[in-house]
C-alpha cells in the first residue's frame, strides 16, 4: 500500500514538471530584388550598413517585455532565433535596398568608395502600455559629410503575445530604414 503511495506521488510529480518549449522568432523581412539603374546617370556610391549596436540587454536570446518605466523582463522561452543585432542588420540592408532601388546595399563594404551607415539601437521591446518600441540613432556618412538622427518609435500593438510584438517590431524597424532612406536619397 505504502510503495502504491510513493508511486502515485511521483507521478503526479512527474506530469507536473513538464518541460516548457522554447519558441523562437525571426523578424520577417521580404528579399528585396537587385534594380540597377541603366543610361548615364552616375550610380550612386555603394551603401555599407556597418552595424547596428544593441544595449547588453537587448543583446541576449531572448525577447524583453518593459513592465514599468524601470522594469524589464527578458522572456526565458519566448527568444530571437539569432542574435539580435545581426537580425536588424540583416533587415536593414534588405529594407533599404527595397527603399533605394538601383542603390547597392550591403552588409560589408563594397569597393574603395562607398556611403557608411551606423546605427545604435537603444530600445526594441514590448512595454507595459500595449505599445511596441524601437528607439536608438543612426549616423551616415556621405562624401565627407556626416548626417546624424534619432529615431524614438512606440506603436500601437494590435494584439496580445509574442508574435504580434515581433510583428509590430519589424513595422518600427521597417519606419527607421525608410527614414534613413529618405536621408540617403537627400545626400546623393
Amino acid at each position: 500500500m505504502r510503495k502504491g503511495a510513493v508511486l502515485c506521488a511521483a507521478l503526479l510529480l512527474s506530469a507536473c514538471s513538464s518541460t516548457i518549449d522554447n519558441t523562437y522568432y525571426q523578424l520577417p523581412s521580404k528579399p528585396a530584388a537587385m534594380q540597377v539603374r541603366s543610361g548615364g546617370n552616375a550610380q550612386p556610391p555603394a551603401l555599407w550598413v556597418q552595424q547596428v549596436a544593441v544595449p547588453d540587454y537587448l543583446a541576449g536570446n531572448g525577447l524583453v517585455y518593459q513592465t514599468s518605466d524601470v522594469k524589464y523582463v527578458i522572456a526565458a522561452n519566448n527568444l530571437w532565433a539569432s542574435p539580435l543585432d545581426q537580425q536588424l542588420q540583416q533587415t536593414l540592408v534588405a529594407n533599404l535596398s527595397k527603399a533605394l532601388p538601383g542603390r547597392l546595399v550591403s552588409a560589408a563594404p563594397l569597393g574603395e568608395k562607398h556611403d557608411t551607415l551606423s546605427v545604435t539601437v537603444t530600445g526594441f521591446q514590448g512595454r507595459y502600455d500595449g505599445r511596441a518600441v524601437v528607439s536608438g540613432e543612426w549616423v551616415l556618412q556621405h562624401n565627407g559629410r556626416v548626417v546624424k538622427q534619432g529615431f524614438d518609435l512606440a506603436l500601437p500593438q494590435n494584439e496580445d503575445g509574442y508574435d504580434a510584438l515581433v510583428r509590430t517590431l519589424a513595422i518600427g524597424w521597417q519606419q527607421t530604414a525608410q527614414q534613413i532612406a529618405n536621408a540617403a536619397i537627400t545626400t546623393e
